[in-house]
């Protein structure tokens, strides 16, 4: 049987900070991974850029979780968005702050980040198997079992990631060894996914993408919106994607069809009030011409005839005879372009899992299993996410980095 200090299980964010930690204290570290290649999904996350980070406080980065916010204060306190990018820094990767303090490496290739987190976790031994089971004895966690045969450790760090993303490994085995192990799992649901319409306006405008647009999200019954947010907005054939769609997924649980409806406000730049003076100047100017053609100048070509078909107004019409309820109907509509939502995609097209291992379960201060002494979690694999913006790997970086620094210690 072949003996470590410490087993890492999963070579993603998560498992490559934590082997890295676990053997810059000088222990010796097995890390698991059935990939040929570590950080298959860090080097796809991020449209191939990934975004590292963000370069905000922890106390904001907290206030970007939907679920476990309270519980990460402790890790990301110990490892915040500013020592991430000064691990990576100094790991040769020159980095750069964007739009919305999301952060990336300057050559905007992914692989840099995933090569970094490889190389700080250059003195573990990758073991490329697939792990079945985590050892007890004594109810303590004292290794893992895989198809080869059976490997010792004083403690094991579990960093399986979600179900989201099968192909890049992270396909709910980590669920499978936890709850063996008597851990609660809550129930895995996609989080940061695109959302399909209840409908077909969308298939109609496939491919447009919105930059500047405000998005409200209202759910039925209710008058307070669900999540309001202003920035880019993707039409698709099944519905609707792109960063604010992204990030209004994680408060749309629990999910059913009709019950959410996303509402863009398609001028947000304009108030009310100017909307409509910019609308008498548009019509005016063009008051002879069909109101079809007279929208140009105010909206993208693409979005102009579903406009026109959900105002009411017979596109034919004299632009100098929309009447003023016309007018305003039109002024409803672009500033409140509601569609209903169906659902979201499957969870495998999910950038992040909502769901995992019950983190009243887990120590908050060292990201030990509070049932079995000796494991650990870290990363995706926890009932913690957060919205987009590079704050789900800032959760993976630092539980994982806490997770090897707390493993065999007194």
């Amino acid at each position: 049987m072949k003996q470590f200090d410490v087993i890492v299980v999963g070579g993603g964010a998560a498992g490559l900070m934590a082997a890295g930690a676990a053997a810059s204290r000088g222990l010796s570290v097995g890390l698991f991974d059935k990939n040929q290649q570590l950080g298959r999904k860090v080097r796809i996350t991020g449209k191939g850029r990934c975004n590292v980070t963000n370069n905000c406080s922890v106390e904001e980065v907290v206030a970007s979780c939907p679920r476990g916010g309270k519980f990460l204060y402790g890790a990301l306190s110990a490892f915040s968005p500013q020592d991430t990018m000064a691990f990576f820094e100094g790991q040769g990767v020159p980095l750069k702050t964007e739009r919305g303090r999301r952060v990336f490496p300057v050559s905007d290739n992914a692989h840099q980040i995933a090569d970094a987190l490889a190389r700080w976790a250059g003195k573990a031994q990758v073991i490329r198997q697939a792990v079945t089971e985590v050892l007890t004895e004594g109810g303590r966690a004292v290794g893992v079992k895989t198809a080869q045969g059976a490997y010792h450790a004083q403690g094991v760090i579990l960093c399986c990631g979600g179900a989201s993303y099968p192909g890049t490994g992270s396909n709910g085995d980590g669920y499978k060894l936890a709850s063996q192990l008597g851990h609660t799992i809550v129930k895995p649901t996609p989080s940061l996914v695109p959302l399909v319409e209840r409908g077909d306006w969308c298939s109609q405008l496939m491919g447009l993408s919105l930059r500047n647009c405000g998005v409200k999200v209202t759910q039925q019954g209710k008058k307070k919106p669900v999540y309001e947010d202003f920035g880019e907005l993707l039409f698709t054939h099944f519905g609707l994607s792109g960063p604010t769609i992204l990030s209004a997924s994680a408060h749309l649980h629990p999910m059913e069809p009709g019950k959410y409806t996303v509402h863009i406000d398609l001028k947000p730049a304009l108030s009310p009030q100017q909307l409509d003076q910019r609308l008498l100047r548009d019509l005016e100017g063009h008051k002879n011409k069909f109101f079809a053609n007279s929208l140009e100048e105010l909206l993208p070509q693409k979005l102009i005839p579903v406009v026109v078909e959900r105002s009411g107004i017979p596109g034919e019409t004299r632009c100098n005879s929309v009447t003023k309820e016309q007018r305003r109907a039109l002024l409803g509509l672009l500033k409140g372009f509601s569609l209903e939502v169906e659902g979201f995609r499957p969870i495998a097209e999910a950038i992040v899992t909502s769901g995992g291992v019950s983190l009243k379960e887990i120590d908050p201060r060292t990201m030990e299993s509070k049932r079995v002494p000796g494991l650990y979690f870290a990363g995706e694999l926890m009932d913690a996410d957060a919205y987009t913006g590079g704050y789900n790997l800032q959760i993976a970086f630092a539980t994982g980095r806490l997770a090897g620094n707390s493993v065999c210690t007194p």
